[in-house]
C-alpha cells in the first residue's frame, strides 16, 4: 500500500438500521488528500475487523468506493498463507456477469451476528476506476467475485439479508467470510 504519510485510523463500522447503509452512494468526482486517507483508513479497518472487503457506506461515507482483499486463487477455501490482493475501486460497476450462479453462505461487518445464504454470480467483470482516478477493469471469480457483488450491493443501499434465500445466527465457532 502506497503510504500517505498521515498516521491511519481505524474507522466506526455502522451497522443497520443505520440509514446510510440504506442510502445509494454518490459518485465519487474528486481525488484529493480527503480520499486517499479515507482510503487508508477503509483499508487498516477492513484488516482489523477483520473482513475481506469494506464498503464506504460502512464506515459513514455515502460515496461509491470499495476496498477488497483476499486470495487470488480459485480455491474457494485458500490456507491463511496464500498471497491476498488488494483491491481498491472507485466508482465500480459490474459490467458482465456469468450465468451461471452459486449459493454461498456470507456475513457482514454491517449486520453482525447473522449470516446468509445468497445466490451471486460466479464470474463478474468489474470497471471502475482506481485509488488516483485512472480507469481499471477486473475479472474475477468465485468468492473475489461474491465479495465484489456483495460490497457493490453496499453502494446501491442493499444489505446481504435483502437477497438471501435464508438468514440465521451462526452456531459458536462456525468460521465464516466478513465483508
Amino acid at each position: 500500500i502506497p503510504f500517505t504519510g498521515a498516521p491511519m485510523s481505524l474507522l466506526d463500522i455502522v451497522s443497520l438500521p443505520d440509514p446510510v447503509l440504506r442510502r445509494k452512494a454518490r459518485k465519487v468526482t474528486v481525488f484529493d488528500k480527503e480520499l486517499q486517507t479515507l482510503i487508508d483508513n477503509m483499508i487498516h479497518t477492513m484488516r482489523e475487523a477483520p473482513g475481506v472487503g469494506l464498503a464506504a457506506p460502512q464506515v459513514g461515507e455515502s460515496i461509491r468506493l470499495v476496498v477488497v482483499e483476499y486470495p487470488d486463487t480459485d480455491d474457494d477455501e485458500p490456507d491463511e498463507d496464500a498471497p491476498k490482493k488488494l483491491y481498491v475501486m472507485v466508482n465500480p460497476e459490474i459490467v458482465e456477469t456469468s450465468e451461471d450462479k452459486e449459493l454461498g453462505v456470507e456475513g457482514c461487518l454491517s449486520v453482525p451476528g447473522l449470516v446468509g445464504e445468497v445466490e451471486r454470480h460466479t464470474r463478474i467483470v468489474v470497471k471502475g476506476l482506481n485509488r488516483q482516478g485512472k480507469p481499471m477493469k477486473v475479472k474475477v471469480k468465485g468468492w473475489m467475485a461474491r465479495i465484489f457483488q456483495h460490497e457493490i450491493d453496499h453502494l446501491d443501499g442493499i444489505v446481504f439479508p435483502d437477497r438471501a434465500t435464508r438468514v440465521w445466527q451462526p452456531r459458536e465457532g462456525e468460521e465464516l467470510p466478513l465483508d
